[in-house]
C-alpha cells in the first residue's frame, strides 16, 4: 500500500469536480451540498469490512472507498490538518480516534491527545487504545513528549504504533524547551520510530507558525473562507477551493499532484 491512498492498491481515480480555482472572487461563490450523508462511523467501518492492520482509517472519498494511511511507509511523515475555526478540525482527529477500537487492538495502535481544551475530549480516555488527554496548560502534557520520545528511542522491537494526537499545535508551543526540543525530534523521526503526529492549525496563524509548518509534509485541509491568504501559503496548488468544502464534514489532501475529496462519518 503506498502513501495515503484510497483501498489497499487502488491507484487516484479522475477527480473532475475538484478543478475549480481557490481565488478571492470566489470566496462567495454558493458551496454546493454534500454528494453524500454523513453515516455514522460504525455504519462506514462495518461497510468497509477488516481493513488491513498496517491501515489507519481517515475517511471516505466521494467514489465510497476508504481514505487510508499506511503506517508502516513514513513517507507521509506527520499529518497537518488545516482550516478556519468551526471547520471539523477537531472531529477529524475525533473521528480517528473513535475509529481505532473497531480497526485495532490496543496492542496494535494506542493514541495520546495533547488540547488546550480537554472538556472537548471528554469520555475519549476510556476507549481502550487511549493512552490519555493532557493538557497543554499542565505539566503532564510535557510528560508525555517526554515519554513518547523516550519510546520511540528504544523501541525497536515493537510492532505497536502510537499516534500522537495535537489538537491545537499553537497551544503546545507554551510547553517547556525540553519537551519542545523532544516533540520536534517525533515530528522529524516519529513515523521511522512508529509514531505518528496529526497536528490541527487554524488557518489564520499559520504565518505565525511557519517553522513548525515546514515539519509537516502531508497537509489536510478543511473549509477555509475567512483565511484564504494564511492558507494559501502553505497549499501545493492554488486550485483548492477550500471555501466550497463543508464545514465539519469535508476534507481534500493533495496526492500525486492531484486533489482527493472526501468527508469524515458522524461519531455522534
Amino acid at each position: 500500500m503506498n502513501t495515503l491512498k484510497r483501498n489497499y492498491e487502488l491507484a487516484l481515480a479522475a477527480l473532475e469536480e475538484l478543478t475549480l480555482e481557490l481565488a478571492p472572487s470566489d470566496i462567495q461563490a454558493e458551496r454546493p451540498l454534500p454528494q453524500l450523508a454523513p453515516a455514522s462511523l460504525n455504519d462506514v467501518l462495518t461497510r468497509f469490512g477488516t481493513l488491513p492492520r498496517q491501515a489507519l482509517f481517515l475517511g471516505v472519498a466521494y467514489d465510497e472507498l476508504p481514505i487510508l494511511l499506511n503506517l508502516n511507509d513514513p513517507t507521509p511523515g506527520p499529518i497537518l490538518i488545516v482550516g478556519d475555526r468551526g471547520s471539523g478540525k477537531t472531529a477529524f482527529l475525533q473521528t480517528i480516534a473513535q475509529a481505532l477500537p473497531i480497526t485495532h487492538t490496543p496492542q496494535e495502535v494506542q493514541f495520546g491527545i495533547l488540547t488546550k481544551r480537554p472538556e472537548e475530549w471528554k469520555g475519549f480516555e476510556d476507549i481502550e487504545n487511549s493512552m490519555g488527554i493532557f493538557s497543554t496548560h499542565r505539566s503532564d502534557a510535557d510528560d508525555f513528549i517526554l515519554s513518547l520520545a523516550d519510546w520511540a528511542h528504544n523501541n525497536r522491537r515493537e510492532k505497536r504504533f502510537a499516534l500522537l494526537l495535537i489538537d491545537d499545535l499553537e497551544s503546545v508551543m507554551g510547553i517547556s524547551e525540553k519537551a519542545l526540543q523532544n516533540l520536534r525530534w517525533l515530528l522529524l523521526r516519529g513515523p521511522n520510530r512508529r509514531v505518528w503526529t496529526f497536528a490541527t492549525q487554524n488557518a489564520k496563524d499559520n504565518e505565525r507558525m511557519r517553522l513548525w509548518l515546514d515539519a509537516f509534509r502531508t497537509r489536510l485541509f478543511g473549509h477555509v473562507g475567512k483565511n484564504v491568504r494564511g492558507a494559501a501559503s502553505i497549499l501545493p496548488t492554488r486550485d483548492a477551493a477550500l471555501h466550497l468544502l463543508e464545514p465539519g464534514l469535508e476534507f481534500i489532501l493533495n496526492e500525486n499532484r492531484q486533489w482527493v475529496k472526501f468527508w469524515i462519518p458522524s461519531i455522534k
